[in-house]
């Protein structure tokens, strides 16, 4: 978290879904948060949470935004941010053009889009974090009603090629920023906030 903060992170990520091997308890998250600096956006992720869960990470850590990672409905978004008075983050998961077409619904509730790719085929793949890419091109050359940002695969060795075709003014990153899944490796957070300052793109972590 700090190397993160000291690099220019824009955003840092808690996981509130315990199957990934980046999951933190709401305790552990608040302990977390009070160390975010000022300026830093902290975003809880969920996956296709009830109220109890959300409702219990929000009482215990400061969250400023929810990143929805499942299958929610634009219905579902929107009643959120309603319910909760944060904005709502939603993970549009793509593999093909279609993908893309089907994320225009979220475009009017959704605070932000991320857009990542699809899960593996494989039994229980996590929905996202996994290290996999899509086709930057699918979404390059479009414009979108909401705010968006790119996710999945990204490394600091393919960040600028990753920008440069996608069009993207913000990138999220995880898996590529970690020696093993769960383990943050520092060395490579700051290779890949080094790389986002050269093109004075916003992060998350």
């Amino acid at each position: 978290m700090t190397a993160a903060s000291a690099g220019g992170a824009a955003y840092l990520g808690f996981v509130f879904y315990p199957p990934s091997p980046r999951a933190v308890t709401p305790r552990r998250a608040a302990r977390l948060c009070a160390g975010v600096p000022a300026g830093i956006a902290r975003v809880g992720l969920f996956v296709d949470a009830d109220e109890g869960v959300i409702e219990a990470a929000l009482a215990a850590a400061p969250i400023d935004i929810l990143q929805f990672h499942g299958s929610e409905t634009p219905e579902r978004v929107a009643a959120a941010k309603l319910r909760f008075g944060r904005p709502v983050m939603k993970a549009v998961a793509i593999a093909g053009f279609e993908d893309v077409l089907a994320a225009a619904r979220y475009e009017d509730v959704a605070d932000v889009l991320l857009f990542d790719a699809k899960p593996p085929r494989r039994p229980d793949p996590l929905p996202g974090g996994n290290g996999l890419a899509f086709d930057w091109a699918l979404i390059a050359g479009r414009s979108w009603r909401a705010p968006w940002m790119l996710s999945g695969g990204l490394t600091a060795e393919l960040l600028l090629e990753a920008v440069r075709i996608s069009g993207a003014a913000a990138v999220d990153v995880s898996s590529g920023v970690e020696s093993r899944p769960g383990i943050k490796d520092l060395a490579k957070i700051r290779a890949f906030l080094s790389t986002a300052r050269t093109l004075g793109s916003p992060q998350a972590t």
